[in-house]
């Protein structure tokens, strides 16, 4: 074990704009290369043999970019992600290149959230210190497990000491910082996961993301949960693991505030809330979804998801966009409440009932508050309880009925 010192000093320039409860306007960044495919993983990623021409891709990713302002007009940015896929497989160079054009093209101020994903077999202090000095100033690491045996299982390329080197460095060089873990393993006892869970919050992160494994459809995993070679936690066990992942968490001062992500206080992600709260992004890249309101419509976009063929299709038309969609009220209205439902902070009605026309059903409502899957915040505001959390698509369900 690395021993960290005082394992709760940020790095000293951790200065960041307050988040100020509004939905904001995000920039994704899709970076869509990984070193190796997990098994579990049914994301965009995509595994080259050959050195990817970054420079190429970045020119693609400033045209895209200036596509997408041109759908979405003059916006202030309040979060940026560069997410994939692995960015901390990019140059810093690259890096900084990306964040000049969204500056280019957007307002940026001073002291918003900059995201970047990282793995820690891809982490070099050097790098690090090149994506910090670029603007970059969270880090959101994939983890995944703190033992040997479940990250082999996981498929992923580093071992414990290479991720803890990585949280290390992380916090000499980034004001915040976040990891992924995932839990519901094989095998996994509630005891097990505990006791890796403290593990984790004693390595001072702000914010956790802990999920579930899940079997996608498409991935190496699946094919063997359906061969039966692969068992994962039943229904009730599964139920047990995350009831202690709250009690866990909220113990140590980093309750949830959405269905999987946990922070202490003021250090929740501002791009994911971006998603939450339902408020616009622009999503650039391979496979990068956005949302753009724009003269009071609200455009749902998707780009093309394989790598060399957005590439052509940008240096053609100047985007990747495969599907430009206008939503309706029903669409976004269902959305809204989908979204909110995850968060803590719960959905703001009044914002609901003015997009969608309506008022929520008064008995389906009454029917979830008795059961205790719902409750109100005031008279403005609802949310799931921990009980309705467990249920969540279900109540989403019928609310928006």
């Amino acid at each position: 074990m690395i021993d960290f010192g005082s394992r709760f000093s940020p790095a000293p320039d951790a200065t960041m704009l307050p988040d100020t409860g509004e939905p904001g306007f995000g920039i994704y960044v899709h970076w869509p290369f990984c070193a190796a495919k997990c098994p579990y993983c049914d994301f965009n990623s995509h595994v080259r043999h050959k050195p990817v021409d970054q420079e190429r891709f970045v020119a693609a990713f400033l045209r895209e970019m200036e596509t997408m302002r041109q759908l979405s007009g003059a916006k202030v940015v309040t979060s940026v992600f560069l997410g994939g896929g692995t960015p901390s497989l990019m140059n810093p160079q690259t890096v900084g290149a990306i964040l000049d054009g969204i500056a280019r093209f957007w307002h940026v101020p001073d002291g918003i959230e900059i995201t970047m994903e990282a793995n820690p077999s891809s982490v070099e202090a050097e790098r690090f210190r090149g994506y910090r000095a670029a603007g970059v100033n969270r880090v959101s690491m994939g983890v995944q497990a703190l033992n040997d045996r479940d990250l082999k299982f996981l498929g992923r390329l580093h071992d414990v000491a290479d991720a803890l080197k990585a949280i290390r460095l992380a916090r000499e060089i980034f004001p915040r910082m976040s990891f992924d873990l995932i839990y519901a393993r094989p095998n996994q006892t509630v005891d097990e996961w505990e006791k890796e869970l403290v593990e984790a919050i004693s390595y001072a992160v702000d914010h956790l993301s802990l999920y579930q494994l899940t079997i996608e459809e498409g991935t190496a995993f699946y094919g063997l949960h359906k061969a039966g070679k692969l068992i994962v936690p039943d229904g009730d066990q599964s139920a047990l693991l995350y009831e202690a992942t709250q009690e866990i968490t909220a113990r140590h001062g980093m309750p949830a505030y959405e269905v999987s992500n946990h922070a202490m206080p003021g250090a929740e992600s501002r791009h994911n809330l971006t998603y939450w709260r339902y408020g616009d992004y622009a999503g650039i890249g391979p496979g990068a979804h956005g949302r753009l309101t724009k003269g009071g419509t609200k455009l749902a976009t998707a780009t093309e998801r394989h790598p060399e063929t957005w590439l052509e299709a940008v240096e053609r038309d100047g985007h990747g966009i495969l599907d430009q969609e206008v939503l309706g009220v029903e669409e976004q209205s269902d959305e809204l409440l989908l979204m909110g439902l995850r968060l803590r902070e719960g959905v703001d009605l009044a914002r609901w009932s003015d997009l969608s026309g309506r008022d929520l059903d008064p008995d389906k409502e009454d029917f979830l508050l008795q059961h205790g899957f719902i409750e109100r915040i005031g008279n403005s505001r609802l949310r799931c309880t921990p009980s309705g959390m467990l249920i969540l698509d279900s109540v989403v369900a019928d609310l928006a009925c």
